[in-house]
């Protein structure tokens, strides 16, 4: 599978509660199913950046976040108390997103999407969230992006019995990130493995963002998982 560029289409839909913008490759094969996870104060229109990265033949899915950001746009988890969110906090978001990927809906809508070729990308707190729904086992993954992002307080607890077996996983994360320290990066490193995931890591010289260099490795880790 390889990123090009061919007629497509966007929709902007709701499905359950959950509102979402799509994008629709040509043509009437199977299509693998991407969901793109935005980041606190983002939205459906966040992640699109990434799509040219990403195999020209997917049927892209960006919902919006369950909760609206005090600071404007959405999250996917209420305000919190505690600094770091726990993955219990994830719950809402988790099963909403598999009840979505689960519907009659959804294959009324996209009716060559094929759930079992699912993968998930998300940047800061969407990755977290893409992490959190891997390790409750919501939905069979093929492979996971994770993009200045961090494992939530609670997951290192969900290790035991390696639920992510070879599970391929990207992580990539700016060394001079202010918003998550390079540190939670790492450790979401150790736990991925713990749990039996094959983590490809990049870690570069940025801030709360990718370089051009983990841009590239992200697309060629979707072109081979």
């Amino acid at each position: 599978m390889e990123a090009s560029e061919f007629p497509q289409s966007l929709q902007q839909l709701e499905i359950g509660n959950i509102l979402l913008r799509a994008r629709l490759p040509s043509g009437d094969g199977q299509q693998p199913v991407f969901v793109m996870l935005h980041g606190w104060t983002g939205d459906e229109t966040s992640m699109w950046i990434f799509a040219a990265r990403l195999p020209a033949n997917a049927l892209l899915l960006a919902p919006r976040g369950l909760y609206e950001s005090p600071m404007g746009g959405y999250s996917w988890y209420p305000r919190l108390e505690h600094t770091w969110p726990e993955i219990d906090d994830f719950e809402p978001a988790i099963s909403a997103l598999a009840r979505l990927l689960s519907s009659a809906d959804f294959s009324l809508h996209f009716p060559h999407g094929d759930i079992s070729q699912l993968r998930l990308l998300g940047f800061s707190q969407g990755a977290a969230l893409a992490y959190s729904f891997a390790l409750r086992q919501a939905l069979p993954l093929q492979a996971l992006a994770a993009l200045s992002g961090f494992a939530p307080d609670g997951v290192a607890n969900l290790v035991d019995g390696r639920p992510l077996d070879r599970l391929p996983v990207f992580i990539a994360h700016g060394e001079r990130d202010q918003l998550v320290p390079i540190a939670r990066a790492r450790q979401s490193v150790e736990i991925l493995q713990q749990a039996g995931a094959v983590v490809s890591y990049c870690e570069h010289d940025a801030g709360h963002k990718l370089n051009a260099a983990c841009f590239r490795s992200l697309q060629i880790f979707f072109q081979h998982n």
